[in-house]
């Protein structure tokens, strides 16, 4: 993650010319790097904006900022209607071009943002997918069982995979959240295990996670230790990347934990992704009654998110987390020697 400390740009001493589009929008995405945004956040803004740079160079628009006004911002937004059919997709680009003209007027290339007279497209809320509650039992005795294996690795790899749910659907991580997660944002001492998430818009906030989980780390502490001394490696990261001899470094890409649910998929038939897992989360939290308000801050979304998609089709889902120690605690008793 980028340091929130970092200084932001400064073009006190020489600007680019406002002819210059690109160079505006190099200084725009240092501008979000230096303030803390993540890699995804930095991607998706450029994606958005080259949606406006196609559209100045199909419609044979030399890029002068000078001299883009409203009805430059009307055109552009006729453009979006007429290039997608969702309301998202336009909702997203409009966005992306209000905050880069909000960076220009904040360094006196315009006094006010043209942008900004035009609509964005409302948004709509997605219908919850959650992996279904008998998939979640299927998941977890799956991992339990493969922590069996005689192989070193292959019994380490099946702790972190167990460590990777607990963390999705016992605290609602993302994968970018557990991507490059370090040993010093858990806390496992006391009444409750906790993990500490370090947001890039708000101060870091903590999330309980499930009782089971403190046995599972002392197991995967253990043996990531082991293989860690075996590859000559030292990392603070929680999980870690590893082909089918050694682990190869700490932490492990969203799209790492992705093609592992892949081959779970694959392997067991099942429907289950990291998303459908975490909303399958939600669906726990509020079946325990916890209020809207701590669920957005344990999900690190702004207080305007709406539940209500999940409130209306609560009645239809039940999940709970007690099957992860019971499982568990059977498995530890089918275990040779206890």
């Amino acid at each position: 993650m980028a340091n929130s400390e970092a200084e932001p740009v400064s073009l006190e001493q020489s600007a680019p010319g406002p002819k210059d589009l690109g160079a505006w929008q190099s200084l725009f995405f240092s501008d979000l790097k230096s303030k803390g945004r993540s890699i995804n956040t930095l991607k998706n803004y450029r994606t958005d904006l080259d949606c406006f740079n196609t559209y100045l160079s199909q419609s044979n628009l030399r890029p002068d900022l000078s001299k883009f006004g409203v009805s430059d911002v009307q055109a552009y937004g006729a453009y979006l209607d007429q290039r997608y059919s969702s309301d998202n997709s336009r909702r997203r680009r409009v966005q992306a071009l209000r905050l880069f003209f909000d960076f220009l007027v904040a360094n006196n290339l315009f006094s006010h943002n043209p942008v900004r007279k035009l609509p964005t497209s409302p948004k709509f809320l997605d219908v919850p997918r959650p992996t279904p509650f008998s998939e979640v039992k299927t998941l977890w005795e799956y991992l339990l069982a493969q922590e069996k294996v005689p192989e070193s690795l292959n019994k380490l790899m099946a702790l972190r995979n167990q460590i990777v749910v607990l963390m999705i659907y016992g605290a609602g991580l993302k994968v970018s959240d557990l991507s490059s997660l370090k040993f010093q944002r858990l806390s496992l001492s006391g009444d409750q295990p906790k993990v500490l998430v370090d947001h890039p818009k708000r101060d870091p906030y903590t999330i309980p996670l499930p009782e089971v989980f403190v046995d599972v780390w002392e197991r995967y502490e253990k043996a990531l230790a082991f293989e860690k001394e075996r590859a000559g490696l030292n990392f603070d990261e929680i999980l870690f990347a590893a082909n089918p001899h050694r682990i190869l470094a700490g932490g492990l890409s969203a799209r790492g934990m992705e093609v592992i649910f892949e081959e779970i998929r694959r392997k067991l038939m099942i429907t289950l992704t990291p998303k459908s897992l975490r909303q399958a989360c939600i669906f726990k939290w509020l079946k325990q009654g916890h209020n809207d308000s701590t669920i957005k801050d344990w999900l690190g979304v702004a207080p305007s998110y709406s539940l209500k998609p999940y409130r209306e089709s609560l009645k239809d889902h039940i999940y709970g987390d007690e099957f992860l120690k019971e499982l568990w605690l059977h498995q530890q008793r089918r275990r040779p020697g206890s």
